[in-house]
């Protein structure tokens, strides 16, 4: 199969360090090269890809303070894949709403994963394409209301093998937090469990520009370096060191999260997740086996004293038997084919009209 996947610019493929969709994008491609299918993978410059990789800018945007219109180089990109529609049996694009004006102008079937928010602005032209195929990432990241052709659920996937299971926590123990530190993942309540609770909290992530008054205020001067450390924005290797030497990860996020990688991240290190039951976590963590689902401060505090409770390889076996690469491959591939399958039956019944 000759298919296309289409990434944002922002991030390379895959990130250095943090980018939740950049890392997604770069596991299903090489997994589709491995299976023998055709993949362009149109990304910033910098990218590593098995695929062959085309590029309108040579590295990510985010470190090219001379870019100052990030949609332009988006709408280069676009128009690259578009012009090339013919080429491909699939385009897959991760680009939230950018490439939806372009879904219906091409004979080629465009499949747009849905990794982030609906907002009353997109939701105008998500509702204008709602006949396009769409892939959420969480049954919770549905909206009905919206009349989406939802053709499937596939949840994100990481490659289990780059995650070394870890039987132990660390001496003394800590809890962990991972992830942008902003209002909505909840930063400022792990520090709350932290405090009330007596523990050690080592948190890790990067601050964007719209949050730095957030963390200037909510988050910072809570940061002692004795109970609350801040490690800044962590690696691959230093998030595994964080979360697998935890007790606990905290993911207390404020909002309907789509899908948390750091969930999955964490279990497979062998490390269970205490979160809020709010968005996707219901469908990533096994209440009372991998993790702990709360609705307060004050459960997930309570969840604390009973993660030890928790087998740590339980941990693991749920995320290889739900959230390895190759289950994500496996449901992505079953949505090309269900796309290519109704398309040519499509064509094939407007032939029969002609005919007729």
């Amino acid at each position: 199969m000759r298919i296309a996947q289409v990434a944002p610019l922002w991030e390379r493929v895959p990130p250095p360090a943090y980018g939740g969709i950049e890392l997604v994008v770069g596991l299903l491609t090489d997994e589709l090269v491995r299976r023998g299918h055709e993949v362009t993978l149109f990304a910033s410059g910098d990218s590593i890809s098995l695929a062959k990789l085309e590029s309108v800018h040579p590295r990510a945007l985010r470190l090219d303070k001379t870019v100052k219109e990030y949609g332009i180089y988006e709408m280069l990109q676009l128009g690259k894949v578009y012009e090339r529609a013919s080429e491909f049996d699939i385009i897959h694009s991760h680009m939230g709403c950018a490439a939806l004006p372009y879904g219906n102008l091409v004979k080629t079937p465009t499949v747009h994963t849905l990794h982030g928010v609906f907002t009353p602005d997109n939701e105008k032209l998500y509702r204008h394409a709602r006949r396009q195929p769409f892939v959420s990432i969480s049954d919770a990241q549905r909206e009905p209301r919206l009349n989406l052709n939802c053709v499937a659920t596939v949840y994100n996937g990481i490659d289990t093998s780059r995650y070394e299971f870890r039987p132990n926590p660390q001496d003394p123990p800590y809890l962990a937090f991972l992830g942008r530190l902003s209002p909505e993942k909840g930063p400022h309540l792990a520090i709350a469990m932290a405090k009330r609770s007596g523990w050690h909290l080592k948190m890790a992530g990067k601050v964007d520009v719209v949050d730095v008054d957030y963390f200037e205020q909510e988050i910072k001067p809570h940061i002692d370096g004795r109970q609350i450390e801040y490690l800044g924005e962590a690696n691959h290797e230093q998030k595994c060191e964080l979360m697998g030497g935890a007790v606990a990860t905290l993911f207390p996020i404020t909002w309907r999260e789509p899908f948390g990688l750091v969930m999955i991240e964490s279990m497979a290190l062998g490390t269970p997740v205490i979160a809020m039951k709010l968005g996707s976590t219901p469908e990533v963590i096994a209440h009372g086996r991998a993790g702990f689902l709360c609705h307060s401060v004050d459960e997930c505090i309570a969840a604390i004293a009973k993660v030890a409770q928790l087998n740590r390889s339980a941990c693991r076996e749920h995320v290889l038997n739900h959230f390895s690469v190759q289950c994500m491959t496996d449901g992505y591939e079953a949505v090309y084919q269900k796309i290519l399958a109704t398309r040519i039956a499509q064509n094939g019944h407007v032939r029969n009209l002609i005919r007729a």
